[in-house]
Protein backbone atom coordinates (compact mmCIF):
# COMPACT_ATOMS: atom_id res chain seq x y z
CA UNK A 1 0.00 0.00 0.00
CA UNK A 2 2.51 2.42 0.65
CA UNK A 3 4.44 1.35 -2.34
CA UNK A 4 1.67 2.25 -4.34
CA UNK A 5 0.96 5.59 -2.31
CA UNK A 6 4.42 6.69 -2.81
CA UNK A 7 4.62 5.65 -6.41
CA UNK A 8 1.27 7.41 -7.63
CA UNK A 9 2.12 10.43 -5.56
CA UNK A 10 5.59 11.22 -7.46
CA UNK A 11 4.12 10.33 -10.60
CA UNK A 12 1.13 13.14 -10.14
CA UNK A 13 3.85 15.90 -8.79
CA UNK A 14 6.01 14.67 -12.13
CA UNK A 15 3.24 16.14 -14.22
CA UNK A 16 2.89 19.22 -12.26
CA UNK A 17 -0.43 18.36 -9.74
CA UNK A 18 -1.10 20.51 -7.24
CA UNK A 19 0.26 18.80 -4.18
CA UNK A 20 -3.20 18.88 -2.32
CA UNK A 21 -4.36 16.91 -5.16
CA UNK A 22 -1.37 14.59 -5.51
CA UNK A 23 -1.74 13.37 -1.85
CA UNK A 24 -6.01 12.99 -2.12
CA UNK A 25 -5.59 10.89 -5.12
CA UNK A 26 -2.41 8.71 -4.05
CA UNK A 27 -4.08 8.05 -0.59
CA UNK A 28 -7.36 6.75 -2.44
CA UNK A 29 -5.56 4.63 -5.21
CA UNK A 30 -3.70 3.11 -2.42
CA UNK A 31 -6.86 2.80 -0.35
CA UNK A 32 -8.53 1.16 -2.78
CA UNK A 33 -5.88 -1.18 -3.75
CA UNK A 34 -5.64 -2.93 0.15
CA UNK A 35 -7.86 -5.48 0.67
CA UNK A 36 -10.62 -5.04 3.15
CA UNK A 37 -10.24 -1.09 3.52
CA UNK A 38 -13.21 1.23 2.59
CA UNK A 39 -12.83 4.27 0.77
CA UNK A 40 -14.65 5.62 3.73
CA UNK A 41 -11.91 5.79 5.42
CA UNK A 42 -10.28 8.23 3.10
CA UNK A 43 -13.28 10.73 4.12
CA UNK A 44 -12.94 10.15 7.66
CA UNK A 45 -9.22 11.40 7.75
CA UNK A 46 -10.15 14.45 5.23
CA UNK A 47 -12.99 15.33 8.00
CA UNK A 48 -11.06 14.03 11.02
CA UNK A 49 -7.68 16.12 9.66
CA UNK A 50 -9.89 19.53 10.00
CA UNK A 51 -11.31 18.89 13.47
CA UNK A 52 -9.41 20.63 15.54
CA UNK A 53 -10.00 23.81 17.54
CA UNK A 54 -6.60 25.55 17.00
CA UNK A 55 -6.86 25.26 13.24
CA UNK A 56 -9.66 28.01 13.72
CA UNK A 57 -6.97 30.13 14.23
CA UNK A 58 -5.92 29.99 10.26
CA UNK A 59 -8.63 31.89 9.02
CA UNK A 60 -8.80 34.70 11.72
CA UNK A 61 -5.20 35.49 11.26
CA UNK A 62 -5.65 35.17 7.52
CA UNK A 63 -8.77 37.82 7.63
CA UNK A 64 -6.37 39.95 10.29
CA UNK A 65 -3.74 40.50 7.79
CA UNK A 66 -6.41 40.91 4.86
CA UNK A 67 -7.86 43.73 7.02
CA UNK A 68 -4.77 45.48 7.79
CA UNK A 69 -3.40 45.52 4.68
CA UNK A 70 -6.91 46.84 3.49
CA UNK A 71 -6.14 49.75 6.36
CA UNK A 72 -2.75 50.81 4.21
CA UNK A 73 -0.66 49.08 6.47
CA UNK A 74 1.97 48.24 3.90
CA UNK A 75 2.27 51.99 3.37
CA UNK A 76 2.65 53.28 7.09
CA UNK A 77 5.30 50.32 7.53
CA UNK A 78 7.10 51.36 4.68
CA UNK A 79 7.65 55.00 5.02
CA UNK A 80 8.71 53.67 8.88
CA UNK A 81 11.48 51.41 7.70
CA UNK A 82 12.77 54.00 5.01
CA UNK A 83 13.46 56.36 7.50
CA UNK A 84 15.06 54.25 9.98
CA UNK A 85 17.36 52.55 7.15
CA UNK A 86 16.68 54.29 3.96
CA UNK A 87 19.86 56.92 4.08
CA UNK A 88 22.31 53.99 4.67
CA UNK A 89 23.91 52.05 1.85
CA UNK A 90 21.23 50.01 -0.07
CA UNK A 91 18.89 52.32 2.16
CA UNK A 92 15.52 50.96 -0.28
CA UNK A 93 16.85 47.35 0.12
CA UNK A 94 17.11 47.56 3.58
CA UNK A 95 13.24 48.98 4.15
CA UNK A 96 12.09 45.77 1.85
CA UNK A 97 13.19 43.53 4.44
CA UNK A 98 12.21 45.56 7.32
CA UNK A 99 9.29 46.08 6.46
CA UNK A 100 8.36 42.35 5.76
CA UNK A 101 9.54 41.43 8.83
CA UNK A 102 7.23 44.00 10.27
CA UNK A 103 4.56 42.51 8.05
CA UNK A 104 5.40 39.20 8.75
CA UNK A 105 4.21 39.90 12.24
CA UNK A 106 0.59 39.95 11.20
CA UNK A 107 0.25 37.73 8.33
CA UNK A 108 2.02 34.62 9.28
CA UNK A 109 2.19 33.90 5.42
CA UNK A 110 5.24 33.68 3.24
CA UNK A 111 3.09 33.68 -0.08
CA UNK A 112 0.88 36.65 1.14
CA UNK A 113 4.01 38.96 2.33
CA UNK A 114 5.12 38.26 -1.65
CA UNK A 115 2.14 38.42 -3.28
CA UNK A 116 1.17 41.97 -1.27
CA UNK A 117 3.96 44.24 -0.14
CA UNK A 118 6.24 42.53 -1.71
CA UNK A 119 5.07 42.84 -4.73
CA UNK A 120 4.90 46.80 -4.18
CA UNK A 121 8.24 46.76 -3.14
CA UNK A 122 9.73 45.26 -5.73
CA UNK A 123 8.20 48.18 -8.01
CA UNK A 124 9.75 50.79 -5.75
CA UNK A 125 13.33 49.33 -6.20
CA UNK A 126 13.05 48.66 -10.01
CA UNK A 127 12.39 52.60 -10.17
CA UNK A 128 14.75 53.46 -7.66
CA UNK A 129 17.63 51.68 -10.16
CA UNK A 130 18.40 48.11 -8.55
CA UNK A 131 18.17 45.25 -10.50
CA UNK A 132 14.34 43.75 -10.79
CA UNK A 133 16.22 40.09 -10.76
CA UNK A 134 18.00 41.55 -7.36
CA UNK A 135 15.47 42.85 -6.13
CA UNK A 136 12.64 40.04 -6.87
CA UNK A 137 15.40 37.49 -5.30
CA UNK A 138 15.83 40.03 -2.28
CA UNK A 139 11.32 39.92 -1.64
CA UNK A 140 11.54 36.28 -2.09
CA UNK A 141 14.04 35.75 0.31
CA UNK A 142 12.95 38.11 2.72
CA UNK A 143 9.16 36.78 2.57
CA UNK A 144 10.27 33.66 4.34
CA UNK A 145 10.47 35.01 7.39
CA UNK A 146 6.62 35.50 7.70
CA UNK A 147 6.43 31.76 9.27
CA UNK A 148 9.11 32.07 11.72
CA UNK A 149 7.93 35.17 13.17
CA UNK A 150 4.56 34.85 14.93
CA UNK A 151 1.62 35.10 14.54
CA UNK A 152 2.38 31.53 12.12
CA UNK A 153 0.09 29.33 10.20
CA UNK A 154 2.76 26.37 10.01
CA UNK A 155 3.56 26.55 13.59
CA UNK A 156 -0.20 26.37 14.59
CA UNK A 157 -0.44 23.06 11.99
CA UNK A 158 2.87 21.79 13.89
CA UNK A 159 1.48 22.18 17.48
CA UNK A 160 -1.70 20.14 16.16
CA UNK A 161 0.64 17.85 14.73
CA UNK A 162 3.29 17.02 17.75
CA UNK A 163 1.70 17.54 21.50
CA UNK A 164 4.79 17.97 22.64
CA UNK A 165 5.10 21.46 21.94
CA UNK A 166 2.20 24.31 22.63
CA UNK A 167 1.32 27.30 19.95
CA UNK A 168 2.38 29.63 22.23
CA UNK A 169 5.95 28.29 23.12
CA UNK A 170 6.35 28.18 19.40
CA UNK A 171 5.24 31.54 18.43
CA UNK A 172 8.15 32.51 21.16
CA UNK A 173 10.45 29.90 19.68
CA UNK A 174 10.09 31.87 16.31
CA UNK A 175 10.90 35.37 17.43
CA UNK A 176 14.62 35.34 17.18
CA UNK A 177 14.97 33.29 14.51
CA UNK A 178 13.03 35.18 12.76
CA UNK A 179 15.31 38.47 12.99
CA UNK A 180 18.22 36.52 12.52
CA UNK A 181 16.94 35.63 9.33
CA UNK A 182 16.29 39.35 8.29
CA UNK A 183 19.93 40.51 10.21
CA UNK A 184 21.63 38.00 7.96
CA UNK A 185 20.01 39.74 4.97
CA UNK A 186 20.57 42.90 5.38
CA UNK A 187 24.18 42.15 5.41
CA UNK A 188 24.18 40.28 2.32
CA UNK A 189 22.08 43.27 1.07
CA UNK A 190 24.68 46.39 2.68
CA UNK A 191 27.32 44.20 0.11
CA UNK A 192 25.38 43.63 -2.72
CA UNK A 193 25.22 47.29 -2.12
CA UNK A 194 27.84 48.92 -1.97
CA UNK A 195 29.77 47.21 -4.81
CA UNK A 196 26.99 47.97 -7.44
CA UNK A 197 26.12 51.56 -5.70
CA UNK A 198 22.75 50.91 -5.12
CA UNK A 199 20.76 53.40 -2.54
CA UNK A 200 17.34 54.29 -1.29
CA UNK A 201 14.61 56.10 -3.70
CA UNK A 202 14.63 59.67 -2.50
CA UNK A 203 10.39 60.41 -2.63
CA UNK A 204 10.30 57.43 -0.17
CA UNK A 205 12.63 59.25 2.43
CA UNK A 206 9.75 61.00 4.63
CA UNK A 207 11.26 64.13 6.14
CA UNK A 208 8.94 63.69 8.77
CA UNK A 209 10.45 63.11 12.14
CA UNK A 210 11.57 59.47 12.39
CA UNK A 211 9.57 59.89 16.08
CA UNK A 212 5.96 61.06 14.50
CA UNK A 213 6.56 58.25 11.76
CA UNK A 214 6.77 55.85 14.86
CA UNK A 215 3.97 56.84 16.33
CA UNK A 216 1.79 56.32 13.11
CA UNK A 217 3.50 53.27 12.33
CA UNK A 218 2.77 52.28 16.47
CA UNK A 219 -0.52 50.32 15.97
CA UNK A 220 0.06 48.61 13.05
CA UNK A 221 3.39 47.06 15.40
CA UNK A 222 1.42 46.45 18.49
CA UNK A 223 -1.06 43.50 16.86
CA UNK A 224 1.94 40.85 17.64
CA UNK A 225 2.64 42.16 20.45
CA UNK A 226 -1.19 41.83 21.54
CA UNK A 227 -1.26 38.55 20.04
CA UNK A 228 1.81 37.28 22.43
CA UNK A 229 0.73 39.62 25.34
CA UNK A 230 -2.57 38.37 25.40
CA UNK A 231 -1.65 34.65 25.38
CA UNK A 232 1.20 34.64 27.51
CA UNK A 233 -1.03 37.31 30.56
CA UNK A 234 -4.19 34.18 30.26
CA UNK A 235 -6.29 36.86 28.65
CA UNK A 236 -7.29 34.52 25.75
CA UNK A 237 -5.73 31.14 24.00
CA UNK A 238 -4.13 31.17 20.56
CA UNK A 239 -7.80 30.95 18.66
CA UNK A 240 -9.24 33.71 20.46
CA UNK A 241 -5.94 35.73 19.98
CA UNK A 242 -7.19 35.22 16.60
CA UNK A 243 -10.51 36.62 16.64
CA UNK A 244 -9.05 39.66 18.68
CA UNK A 245 -6.79 40.04 16.33
CA UNK A 246 -9.48 40.21 13.25
CA UNK A 247 -11.35 42.70 15.51
CA UNK A 248 -8.31 45.21 16.53
CA UNK A 249 -7.46 45.00 12.85
CA UNK A 250 -10.88 46.36 11.84
CA UNK A 251 -10.96 48.66 14.54
CA UNK A 252 -7.43 50.14 13.74
CA UNK A 253 -8.15 50.31 9.61
CA UNK A 254 -11.07 51.81 9.99
CA UNK A 255 -10.97 53.97 12.52
CA UNK A 256 -7.09 54.93 13.41
CA UNK A 257 -5.71 55.17 9.70
CA UNK A 258 -8.96 55.40 8.52
CA UNK A 259 -8.27 53.76 4.59
CA UNK A 260 -10.35 50.91 5.28
CA UNK A 261 -14.01 51.20 3.58
CA UNK A 262 -17.14 49.38 4.44
CA UNK A 263 -16.95 48.82 0.75
CA UNK A 264 -13.79 46.88 0.72
CA UNK A 265 -14.86 44.26 3.02
CA UNK A 266 -16.62 41.53 0.62
CA UNK A 267 -13.70 41.73 -1.48
CA UNK A 268 -11.44 41.23 1.74
CA UNK A 269 -13.59 38.16 2.82
CA UNK A 270 -13.32 36.35 -0.11
CA UNK A 271 -9.50 36.71 -0.42
CA UNK A 272 -9.65 35.09 3.44
CA UNK A 273 -11.63 32.86 2.51
CA UNK A 274 -10.21 31.81 -0.54
CA UNK A 275 -6.52 31.37 1.20
CA UNK A 276 -8.25 29.91 3.97
CA UNK A 277 -10.10 27.35 2.12
CA UNK A 278 -6.48 26.33 0.07
CA UNK A 279 -4.56 26.08 3.37
CA UNK A 280 -7.04 23.76 4.63
CA UNK A 281 -7.26 22.03 1.95
CA UNK A 282 -3.85 20.78 1.95
CA UNK A 283 -4.46 20.23 5.82
CA UNK A 284 -6.85 17.78 5.81
CA UNK A 285 -5.44 15.92 2.72
CA UNK A 286 -2.03 15.58 4.28
CA UNK A 287 -4.14 13.76 6.73
CA UNK A 288 -5.06 11.56 4.63
CA UNK A 289 -1.56 11.00 3.59
CA UNK A 290 -0.04 10.64 6.85
CA UNK A 291 -2.78 8.47 8.10
CA UNK A 292 -1.54 6.22 4.87
CA UNK A 293 1.90 5.85 6.17
CA UNK A 294 0.96 5.11 9.40
CA UNK A 295 -1.14 2.35 8.60
CA UNK A 296 1.80 1.30 6.47
CA UNK A 297 4.36 1.32 9.49
CA UNK A 298 6.40 4.06 7.72
CA UNK A 299 6.94 6.33 10.96
CA UNK A 300 8.26 3.00 12.72
CA UNK A 301 10.42 1.80 10.20
CA UNK A 302 12.13 5.24 9.85
CA UNK A 303 12.41 5.24 13.45
CA UNK A 304 13.46 1.93 14.22
CA UNK A 305 16.37 2.11 11.07
CA UNK A 306 17.75 5.58 11.85
CA UNK A 307 17.77 4.43 15.70
CA UNK A 308 19.63 1.71 14.93
CA UNK A 309 22.37 3.77 13.56
CA UNK A 310 23.18 4.70 17.00
CA UNK A 311 23.67 8.35 15.66
CA UNK A 312 24.66 11.41 18.45
CA UNK A 313 22.54 14.47 18.77
CA UNK A 314 24.55 16.05 16.88
CA UNK A 315 24.68 13.43 13.87
CA UNK A 316 20.88 13.52 13.99
CA UNK A 317 20.06 16.92 13.28
CA UNK A 318 22.36 16.41 10.65
CA UNK A 319 20.64 13.92 9.02
CA UNK A 320 17.36 15.34 10.03
CA UNK A 321 18.83 18.69 8.01
CA UNK A 322 19.58 17.33 5.08
CA UNK A 323 16.60 15.13 5.17
CA UNK A 324 14.25 18.00 5.24
CA UNK A 325 16.26 19.83 2.84
CA UNK A 326 14.97 17.55 0.04
CA UNK A 327 11.90 17.12 1.03
CA UNK A 328 11.59 20.36 1.20
CA UNK A 329 12.68 21.02 -2.41
CA UNK A 330 9.73 19.23 -3.55
CA UNK A 331 7.20 19.87 -0.68
CA UNK A 332 5.48 22.79 0.88
CA UNK A 333 5.52 23.10 4.11
CA UNK A 334 2.52 22.68 5.59
CA UNK A 335 2.32 19.26 4.35
CA UNK A 336 6.01 18.90 5.09
CA UNK A 337 5.31 19.32 8.80
CA UNK A 338 2.06 16.80 8.49
CA UNK A 339 4.26 13.77 6.94
CA UNK A 340 7.64 14.51 8.64
CA UNK A 341 6.93 15.23 12.09
CA UNK A 342 5.08 11.98 13.07
CA UNK A 343 8.41 10.24 11.74
CA UNK A 344 11.08 12.27 13.36
CA UNK A 345 9.31 13.45 16.56
CA UNK A 346 10.23 10.70 18.52
CA UNK A 347 13.51 10.22 17.26
CA UNK A 348 14.49 14.03 18.33
CA UNK A 349 12.66 12.81 21.53
CA UNK A 350 14.64 9.42 21.83
CA UNK A 351 17.90 11.97 21.25
CA UNK A 352 16.95 13.96 24.07
CA UNK A 353 16.43 17.22 21.83
CA UNK A 354 14.67 20.02 23.32
CA UNK A 355 11.35 19.98 21.62
CA UNK A 356 11.06 23.59 20.38
CA UNK A 357 14.65 23.91 19.32
CA UNK A 358 13.76 20.76 16.94
CA UNK A 359 10.76 22.61 16.12
CA UNK A 360 12.25 25.58 14.83
CA UNK A 361 14.85 23.82 12.83
CA UNK A 362 12.20 21.61 11.18
CA UNK A 363 10.34 24.50 10.37
CA UNK A 364 13.41 26.89 8.89
CA UNK A 365 14.61 24.04 7.12
CA UNK A 366 10.87 23.16 5.22
CA UNK A 367 10.45 27.03 4.69
CA UNK A 368 13.55 27.37 3.26
CA UNK A 369 12.31 24.41 0.50
CA UNK A 370 9.72 27.80 -1.06
CA UNK A 371 13.21 30.00 -2.20
CA UNK A 372 14.83 26.39 -3.45
CA UNK A 373 14.81 25.66 -6.82
CA UNK A 374 13.50 23.86 -9.12
CA UNK A 375 9.97 24.02 -6.91
CA UNK A 376 9.87 26.71 -4.46
CA UNK A 377 6.92 28.12 -4.57
CA UNK A 378 8.16 31.91 -3.52
CA UNK A 379 10.22 31.83 -6.75
CA UNK A 380 6.83 31.30 -8.65
CA UNK A 381 4.98 34.08 -6.69
CA UNK A 382 7.53 36.36 -7.18
CA UNK A 383 8.35 35.51 -10.51
CA UNK A 384 5.00 36.19 -11.39
CA UNK A 385 4.49 39.48 -9.69
CA UNK A 386 7.78 40.67 -10.58
CA UNK A 387 7.68 39.58 -14.04
CA UNK A 388 11.20 38.54 -13.42
CA UNK A 389 12.44 35.13 -15.00
CA UNK A 390 13.36 32.21 -12.92
CA UNK A 391 16.90 32.02 -14.13
CA UNK A 392 18.10 35.42 -13.38
CA UNK A 393 16.44 35.59 -9.98
CA UNK A 394 18.08 32.46 -8.65
CA UNK A 395 21.21 33.71 -9.64
CA UNK A 396 20.92 36.69 -7.79
CA UNK A 397 19.61 34.61 -4.78
CA UNK A 398 22.90 32.68 -4.50
CA UNK A 399 24.38 34.91 -2.09
CA UNK A 400 21.33 35.11 -0.25
CA UNK A 401 20.74 31.35 0.05
CA UNK A 402 24.02 31.29 1.61
CA UNK A 403 23.46 33.85 4.29
CA UNK A 404 19.84 31.75 4.85
CA UNK A 405 21.24 28.22 5.53
CA UNK A 406 23.95 29.98 7.27
CA UNK A 407 21.72 30.96 10.21
CA UNK A 408 20.15 27.30 9.79
CA UNK A 409 23.46 26.41 11.35
CA UNK A 410 23.12 28.41 13.62
CA UNK A 411 19.95 27.30 14.80
CA UNK A 412 20.69 23.74 14.28
CA UNK A 413 23.95 24.48 16.62
CA UNK A 414 23.13 26.95 19.46
CA UNK A 415 19.62 25.34 20.52
CA UNK A 416 19.71 28.96 22.48
CA UNK A 417 18.70 30.95 19.69
CA UNK A 418 15.26 28.88 20.06
CA UNK A 419 14.72 28.51 23.65
CA UNK A 420 15.87 31.39 25.34
CA UNK A 421 12.74 33.61 24.88
CA UNK A 422 10.34 30.94 25.71
CA UNK A 423 12.72 29.76 28.69
CA UNK A 424 12.42 33.25 29.79
CA UNK A 425 8.71 33.56 29.74
CA UNK A 426 8.11 29.70 31.31
CA UNK A 427 7.86 27.66 28.01
CA UNK A 428 10.35 25.01 27.77
CA UNK A 429 8.43 22.83 25.44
Amino acid sequence: MTTVLGLVFLALMVIGAPIAFAMLIAGLVAVWLKPGLSSLVVMQNLFSGLDSFPLMAIPFFILAAELMAGGALTDVLLKFAARLVGMRRGGLGHANILTLTFFSGISGSALADAAGPGAMLIKMMRKAGYKDAYAAALTASTAIVGPIIPPSIIMIVYAMTDNSVSITGLFLAGVVPGFLIALSLMVVNHIVSVRRGYRSSPELLDPAPLLRLFWRALPALMLPVIILGGIHLGIFTPTEASAAAVLYALLVGRFVYGTLQWNMLPAILFRSALMTASILFIVATSAVFAWVLTVGQIPQTMAAWIAGMSLSPIELLIAINVLLLLVGIFIEPLPGVMIMVPILGPLAEAAGLNSLHFAIVVIVNLTLGMVTPPVGGLLFVTSAVSGVRMGPMVREMVPMLVALFGVLMLLTFVPAFSTWLPGVLGYQH
